[in-house]
């Protein structure tokens, strides 16, 4: 039988995986997979265990919320080959799962590990870490890993959001230069997203993104400073329309990109905290791992597929 190491977050969004890991558990045995179960335990266990340990299995499925995509995205970056990868999402936004049409259905997530197709995804590296679909700096960027996990697990979206604008008062601006293939950008920002996904913080992205997880490009949004009450309102409102020829939205697609500051900018990965720099490098990994999705429905005759 090929094997299979099922990794589980037991506290991941409301913990539903408790009481549905043995479903997901018998579809992987029908389905011919010999797994291995394993739940984490501390943070970074994730990245040590499949360093060890990768070589043995064809398949890793993880079941989580974001910050357990990116141990095991970055664990895998270290594996020489790199198993495919299965993501059961059961964190409380998902946005790696949204963007790949990835259900929230712990049987249904399941289904399309067994069943579906392998897409080669881009991975983000920042400096010598990886992130999955975001990294991001300035206003907001610690509410999720400052909002507490009651909060996630009772509250869902809306916790982030209340937290949000708890912490608006205290919104503070970097002082910056972003050297990217088209050239560079300076400026005042009070926030900045690199990211490889259609959705962020569960919003969809704007279509005029052109979004692909697989072009070997990252999609990039600054947001400017706005210097008094009128220009704080412009610029809320081209944020909630996401209208990108905002003279205070900055927004550009790119494989590499060199953040330089005055002074340290904390920095959030995945949704977790990534570090506090001067000074940060930036790459996309093109299709740097395979991940399983569901195999898209066939087109209705004279229909197109989405």
């Amino acid at each position: 039988m090929r094997k299979l190491l099922f990794l589980i977050n037991p506290h991941a969004g409301r913990a539903e995986i408790k009481t549905r890991a043995l479903e997901a558990i018998d579809l992987f045995v029908k389905a011919g997979w010999e797994p291995t179960v394993r739940t984490t335990q501390r943070p970074l266990e994730i990245p040590e265990l499949l360093e060890a340990r990768a070589n043995e299995f064809e398949l890793v499925v993880c079941c989580g919320g974001d910050g357990t995509l990116n141990e095991t995205v970055s664990g895998l970056m270290q594996c020489d080959p790199r198993p495919l990868l299965g993501y059961i999402p059961a964190g409380t936004v998902n946005d790696f799962a949204y963007s790949l049409g990835l259900s929230k259905n712990i049987r249904e997530a399941s289904q399309a590990i067994v069943e579906g197709i392998p897409f080669p995804c881009d991975v983000g590296r920042f400096g010598d870490r990886y992130f999955s679909y975001i990294a991001a700096f300035g206003a907001f960027t610690d509410v999720s890993y400052q909002t507490p996990q009651e909060s996630k697990c009772r509250l869902g979206r809306a916790a982030y959001i209340l937290e949000g604008i708890r912490r608006l008062p205290t919104i503070k601006t970097y002082r910056m230069s972003i050297t990217h293939d088209g050239g560079q950008v300076e400026g005042d920002f009070l926030f900045g997203m690199v990211s490889n996904a259609i959705s962020v913080g569960g919003f969809r992205l704007h279509e005029d993104f052109a979004i692909s997880m697989n072009d070997g490009l990252l999609e990039v949004l600054l947001v400017r400073s706005p210097e008094d009450l009128t220009q704080t309102r412009s610029l809320i409102r081209a944020i909630l329309q996401q209208e990108l020829d905002s003279e205070y939205l900055v927004s550009l697609r790119t494989s590499h990109l060199l953040c330089e500051a005055e002074e340290e900018v904390p920095w959030t990965l995945d949704g977790e905290y990534g570090g506090s720099l001067r000074s940060v490098e930036v790459r996309n990994c093109h299709q740097a791992i395979r991940v399983l999705r569901p195999k898209p429905v066939p087109a209705k005759q004279g229909q197109a597929n989405p």
